[in-house]
């Protein structure tokens, strides 16, 4: 940490510190959601502007998540050298650059900018969450970090509701449906004619919402967060992690991190997937521009049963273990059963709500997960973190490997790639996360 900048131990902070840094944070989390699960009527919204095929538009997926993977571990140590404020501010100024880069993208219809694009978008977050996850995490008691991760989930997928319909609401018109479907009997012309302004239609909301990332970059500069140590052990961690020079002595963080690189991936695989799923039975991009917010409040709802049943009548682990589960569960629902039913005025295959069941499966796995890693780190615990952020690269990974099926064996055979996900998840919650050493 920079020596000019005082720390603080979290138990000294006071009652209100640490409620109004739960509240920053919270913020945070709002942001994060807001730009993240926008990707979900991106992919089809570029496969449509950009004439892709299914893996091709999953690359927004790809290009968004592996900076992740590339950025987590030097944002660890940007964070330790300049703090957590300062590094945040870093992080959003880096988010709005790649948000003013969807400009010349749309000016030049060029997916390989959009691409780069929301590669430093990502780049961004990753400093963002590397700060906030473990920051939300220590704020309190760890037997209910589950709960307080809980109340973060519902800011977080609460703006991944709004994102795709705002975005639908400021890109989309309802004659472009009409206009789609003829698409591929236009001349050439007139078809580049409709997408160029068709994809133009990004600038002025990219730029809006790189002006934003710009001020709140400087807000959260000046904010009361304290600066929280995250170096120091008690007296007991000490004696215990002696001996321990790297993280990799730790086997129960490294499975919770494939544990985390498996669950985002499944996550974003149930809300990225389901507006061209649903495509795919005829429903009208329009329409099924709702079914990722289905899925988001089916997470939700999951988060509110966290928030009132942990620990007080349930503890973490034992959710996790349930929660896995239904995510086996459901996912073989997906793949076996057929048929059209009619819910929520849309007629669609019953397997569609099976993927919108994912997201309650998929709540409480994250909250169950990044405590049971970050049990007993002490001051491994910055790098720890920045392990399970480099985790997120899953939501890059999976997504691609569902497009490569998708394309190849068909959008409903594609979800059989969850099903040895929720096995190892299901492994992590019974016994992967009290693993203490390789022996």
């Amino acid at each position: 940490m920079a020596s000019n900048t005082r720390t603080v131990a979290v138990g000294n902070l006071s009652k209100n510190q640490t409620y109004i840094s739960i509240a920053i944070i919270g913020g945070l989390f709002f942001i994060f959601g807001f730009v993240s699960w926008v990707n979900a009527i991106l992919i089809p919204y570029f496969k449509v502007a950009c004439e892709l095929n299914n893996f091709q538009s999953y690359l927004v997926a790809f290009a968004f998540y592996i900076s992740y993977f590339i950025f987590s571990v030097p944002a660890s140590y940007l964070l330790k050298a300049v703090g957590f404020k300062k590094g945040m501010m870093v992080g959003f100024w880096v988010m709005a650059l790649g948000a003013f880069v969807f400009v010349p993208a749309a000016m030049g219809r060029t997916y390989e900018i959009f691409l780069l694009g929301l590669f430093m978008i990502g780049a961004g977050l990753a400093v963002l969450q590397t700060a906030a996850n473990p920051y939300i995490t220590i704020l309190g008691p760890k037997e209910s970090a589950a709960q307080r991760i809980s109340i973060m989930g519902i800011l977080n997928k609460g703006a991944g509701i709004l994102a795709p319909l705002v975005f639908a609401a400021v890109i989309l018109r309802v004659s472009d449906d009409e206009i789609m479907s003829q698409l591929p009997l236009m001349a050439e012309a007139e078809r580049n004619l409709y997408l160029d302004e068709l994809i133009s239609r990004v600038i002025f909301p990219y730029t809006l919402v790189g002006l934003v990332l710009l001020i709140l970059g400087f807000l959260v500069r000046i904010s009361p967060l304290p600066e929280i140590d995250t170096e120091s052990e008690s007296e007991e961690l000490a004696q215990s992690n002696a001996g321990k020079l790297t993280i990799f002595q730790f086997p129960h963080l490294i499975l919770g991190a494939v544990a985390i690189f498996l669950h985002v991936g499944t996550q974003v695989i149930a809300i990225d997937t389901i507006m061209s799923y649903a495509i795919s039975m005829d429903i009208s991009m329009l329409q099924a521009k709702v079914f990722p917010s289905y899925t988001l409040a089916a997470m939700i709802a999951g988060y509110i049963f966290g928030i009132i049943t942990i620990p007080r009548f349930f503890n973490q682990v034992n959710i996790l273990r349930a929660f896995t589960s239904m995510g086996l569960i459901f996912t073989i629902g997906i793949l076996l059963l057929e048929g059209d039913v009619r819910f929520l005025g849309l007629e669609a295959d019953i397997s569609i709500w099976f993927v919108v069941l994912l997201g309650l499966a998929n709540s409480l796995v994250w909250a169950g997960i990044w405590p049971l890693a970050l049990d007993g780190l002490g001051k491994f615990t910055k790098i720890g973190a920045s392990l399970l952020i480099m985790g997120l690269c899953g939501n890059a990974i999976l997504p691609m490997v569902y497009g490569y099926f998708a394309d190849t064996m068909g959008l409903k055979e594609a979800y059989w790639v969850l099903i040895p996900c929720y096995l190892y998840l299901m492994y992590y919650a019974f016994q992967g996360h009290k693993i203490r050493t390789w022996r």
